[in-house]
């Protein structure tokens, strides 16, 4: 269960961090969530609920909320930061002032720093100092259903091995299992990079293109997922494991994932506009899919998925004529030799 773990921090309120907080909370760790809307922090510490994100579902009496981010991490063994990744660097240079010594810090972002286009742990690096161990927990999870205790399955990957088991104690339970793993650029490309893919089959669905359609754009975009993941020095089976094909799959499938709404509605004729505004949240894939093709482009690969997905949410072409350049691609091999080289 907890291990030695005596308190936790999590940074952020929006529905993951909250299901997480929820989760660390009832596994007997003192867990404080910290956010800035202070209703949604008045709800939850008071009525031990998240009417914006979680409504109606019970939250732990032993969790607490704050806007205070100084009195959230006083004391605690380990931070957990679950911001948008467009909010990451921002909650990293506030955090670093008033990190507990010896604590590390974990997060549960999915992205890439926008403009940069850098990893997640490469900013924390930077920000915190080589001497902080870090973390990150990603794979397949849609908050609803930790915040409800249904089954899920995550991974947990760091340099660190002794902070990683640490992190990965806090989270496991009778209805959490928490994998580990050392292999933090592959976890971070595989849980930035399915939200991309997972427009590319919800506009698929939103037009009706059938099964078919949809199973090969999941299996070619895991194509995609390996190619650049071996460019950036990944190892492949984490990609074939909960950080890529699992997150993949789920994202790609689940109509709770707010990346294959935006493309249902994007493939049913809407604009980017109209549809991130009915979702309400942010919807990652809209800048992620930048970054991915920016590093594309660094390792001189074609990744003609992601790309339609891109252009598609630029505007510069509409989702029938994305189809038509997947269609009309050359024939190839499934799967060159020189994949994994």
């Amino acid at each position: 269960m907890a291990g030695t773990t005596a308190a936790v921090a999590v940074l952020g309120a929006g529905s993951w961090g909250t299901a997480l907080a929820a989760l660390i909370a009832r596994h007997g760790v003192a867990t404080t969530l910290w956010g800035r809307d202070e209703a949604v922090v008045e709800a939850i510490d008071r009525r031990h609920e998240n009417p914006r994100y979680l409504p109606g579902i019970p939250l732990p009496d032993a969790l607490r909320a704050t806007t205070d981010l100084a009195a959230a991490v006083r004391g605690v063994d380990f931070v957990l930061v679950v911001v948008p990744s467009h909010a990451f660097t921002e909650t990293l240079r506030a955090l670093a002032p008033l990190r507990p010594a010896g604590a590390g810090v974990a997060w549960a972002a999915k992205g890439f720093e926008p403009g940069s286009g850098r990893f997640l742990h490469e900013v924390a690096g930077e920000l915190l100092g080589d001497d902080v161990p870090l973390a990150v927990v990603t794979g397949p999870s849609f908050a609803k259903e930790v915040a409800q205790g249904l089954p899920t399955a995550l991974t947990v990957q760091g340099d660190d091995a002794a902070f990683v088991q640490q992190v990965a104690d806090a989270l496991h339970g009778p209805e959490f299992r928490a994998y580990t793993g050392n292999d933090m650029r592959g976890a971070e490309l595989g849980g930035a990079m399915k939200n991309v893919l997972a427009v590319a089959t919800g506009v698929a669905d939103g037009m009706e293109l059938g099964l078919n359609a949809r199973t090969g754009l999941i299996t070619r975009g895991l194509n995609e997922m390996l190619r650049l993941n071996a460019a950036i020095g990944g190892r492949p089976e984490t990609l074939m494991g909960l950080a890529g094909l699992g997150d993949l799959v789920l994202t790609c499938t689940g109509d709770l994932s707010r990346n294959r709404r935006l493309g249902l509605a994007l493939g049913r004729g809407k604009s980017v506009q109209e549809a991130v505004r009915e979702i309400g949240q942010v919807v990652e894939s809209v800048q992620t899919a930048d970054e991915v093709m920016r590093l594309a482009d660094r390792y001189g690969l074609e990744l003609p998925i992601s790309s339609n997905v891109r252009d598609v949410l630029h505007g510069d072409i509409t989702p029938a004529e994305g189809l038509a350049r997947l269609m009309a691609r050359e024939r190839k091999p499934e799967y060159p030799d020189a994949l994994f080289e």
